[in-house]
């Protein structure tokens, strides 16, 4: 039986709430840092255009309104939630309290079969045979690490090293959230990552078996060749820009579109974003994980999100009209 398409309604700009409020023109530059990497014929002519538009925040607007239309797809209110690029101290050897590994891709892991367990790895399964980047001083920070998929480790003799992702275990990814609040241990206002964290540090033997409950594990590799002022590598091969880029799933939005963010809760945001990222927890029509930037501050920002609103995505104008008529 084939799936129904998903609901699709098409709007205009002036129904986008802020919209005239917002820089387009930082919209503009983060959609052509990945605008070329789009391959729908539809998509080829606009971001040849986006190349020669004015560098001015009225001509950035007229860009977006002329070549796109405002479309939701699903049914909000959205779910919001934020990621950053880890700062972490390490070591390049297991030495005093560097004692936790993150590890490079092992060779012989394959894609679509399931490798080793979280468990298992952290038991030592893949240890000894050499795939240690680097060793940090604690295994919350490499737990979140691999959950935030990328980030910049100060190594003991002074040198930064930037990992990103490189592949993950086979193994899908559960929530330590929601075992949390299954286990009762707490509920769904009181889950957050900096309270997974505390939760983990003060109860090391009980945190362990819970972080183990998500059994997947992602795997580095450095990454030499990215300027320190730009961000991570995100799922498009290009670096991702801070409070600009959001990861999506793509099974319903296409990586490298524009995207007007309405987020509501405490800290609201009315703003267009590029979807130029991916992961694993984040899945569904309405559903996007914004990147914060770098860092303990962008760290402790992005971990408090869990907020409602919509989010719209702007796709070519012909696209757009044509998910109606697929309904």
């Amino acid at each position: 039986m084939t799936a129904s398409p998903p609901r699709a309604e098409v709007l205009d700009f002036e129904s986008l709430d802020g919209w005239l409020d917002d820089d387009h023109l930082a919209a503009l530059t983060s959609f052509l840092n990945t605008c070329d990497l789009i391959d729908q014929p539809d998509w080829e002519p606009i971001c040849a255009m986006a190349e020669d538009v004015p560098k001015d925040d009225a001509s950035a607007r007229s860009f977006f309104e002329l070549f796109f239309k405002p479309v939701i797809v699903g049914e909000p209110p959205a779910l919001f939630t934020g990621y950053f690029e880890p700062e972490l101290d390490g070591s390049p050897t297991r030495s005093g309290r560097y004692q936790y590994p993150i590890y490079a891709r092992p060779p012989d892991l394959r894609e679509g079969v399931a490798y080793h367990t979280r468990a298992a790895i952290e038991g030592g399964a893949i240890a000894g045979r050499g795939l240690e980047i680097a060793w940090l001083d604690d295994p919350v920070d490499v737990y979140f690490l691999q959950v935030q998929g990328s980030g910049r480790i100060r190594m003991t003799d002074g040198s930064v090293v930037r990992v990103g992702y490189a592949g993950k275990n086979g193994h899908a990814y559960r929530s330590v959230g929601q075992e949390m609040i299954r286990r009762g241990t707490h509920t769904l206002d009181q889950v957050s990552a900096p309270e997974i964290a505390n939760y983990v540090r003060s109860n090391p033997s009980a945190g362990s078996e819970l972080l183990d409950t998500n059994p997947s594990y992602v795997f580095f590799r450095k990454i030499g060749t990215l300027d320190p002022k730009d961000g991570p590598i995100g799922a498009m091969g290009r670096s991702i820009t801070t409070m600009r880029s959001i990861a999506i799933d793509p099974k319903f939005t296409p990586l490298g579109a524009p995207v007007w963010i309405e987020k509501d809760g405490r800290r609201p945001i009315r703003s267009l974003m590029v979807a130029q990222d991916t992961g694993g927890a984040i899945k569904g029509m309405q559903r996007a994980d914004i990147f914060y930037g770098t860092g303990k501050g962008a760290g402790d920002a992005a971990g408090t999100i869990k907020d409602p609103g919509r989010m719209v995505l702007l796709l070519p104008i012909d696209r757009a009209f044509a998910m109606l008529d697929d309904e």
